[in-house]
């Protein structure tokens, strides 16, 4: 009962989904739920994918109203933290950067970066050929198995903030294992239930993992920490990312 409390709490603060408020409800350990709501927000998307396909939209349409559903779905949390983070990076003074990320208007570079993120899943989503819905799930899924990479290995950058109490959530690498199980789940689905060859999960694995780590890896570079800003940044171009890397074998 305990772990439903803290998913659905996790399900509350990462989403715009509107479930109603429990008493009880503890949210300082919300971020070792993320990949779990991650497939929730998939699996949400494959289904209004696959029912607008079924009602035969053409599939340009289709991934762009998913598109635009998945950022709803988010409440622009994530999206609005790779925004902050691209106009941070802009910045050519190191010490500038958390202030200019903090600042809650929006800079030319954080602009180019929500349309190219929504170009690149968008295009993406238009070139996949089959099982879209698991496609959605794996991209879900790795984006926030990387923001837990984040919080774990990477100092965080300010004493106070949105993110802050997930250091306390995610400490090590053994809290990474439960999300890389079931994101290892979800890749064979794609062996075990659409005929694909064994080559397709194991490309969901390796291009997943890979990029979920590297993205996080890369902003830590760059800024000697990350942020809940980047935190969102992570999830965002990981999703992406994975999509359009999908695409040449899906």
């Amino acid at each position: 009962m305990r772990w439903l409390l803290s998913l659905w709490a996790s399900i509350l603060f990462y989403t715009s989904i509107p479930l109603p408020h429990v008493q009880g409800l503890d949210f300082q350990g919300v971020a070792r739920f993320v990949p779990m709501v991650g497939l929730l927000i998939g699996g949400i998307l494959g289904l209004v994918d696959g029912g607008l396909g079924d009602l035969g939209m053409p599939v340009f349409t289709r991934s762009a109203l998913v598109v635009g559903l998945w950022m709803a779905i988010t409440g622009g949390l994530h999206l609005d933290g790779a925004m902050d983070t691209a106009d941070g990076l802009a910045v050519g003074d190191r010490e500038r950067r958390l202030q200019v990320m903090a600042d809650s208007a929006t800079g030319a570079f954080g602009a180019m970066s929500a349309i190219a993120i929504l170009l690149l899943k968008t295009a993406a989503l238009t070139d996949m050929g089959s099982s879209r819905w698991l496609v959605l799930m794996g991209a879900c899924g790795w984006g926030r198995w990387g923001q837990q990479v984040a919080i774990a290995i990477y100092p965080y950058l300010k004493p106070t903030g949105k993110g802050a109490f997930h250091k306390q959530a995610i400490r090590n690498y053994k809290d990474l294992l439960p999300g890389l199980l079931l994101m290892f789940a979800v890749s064979g689905l794609f062996w075990v239930g659409n005929g694909h060859s064994l080559l397709v999960p194991v490309v969901m694995v390796i291009a997943g993992g890979a990029i979920a780590i590297f993205t996080g890896a890369w902003f830590n570079h760059k800024l000697g920490g990350h942020t809940g800003d980047t935190y969102g940044a992570v999830v965002e171009w990981t999703e992406a990312l994975f999509l359009c890397v999908l695409t040449i074998w899906v």
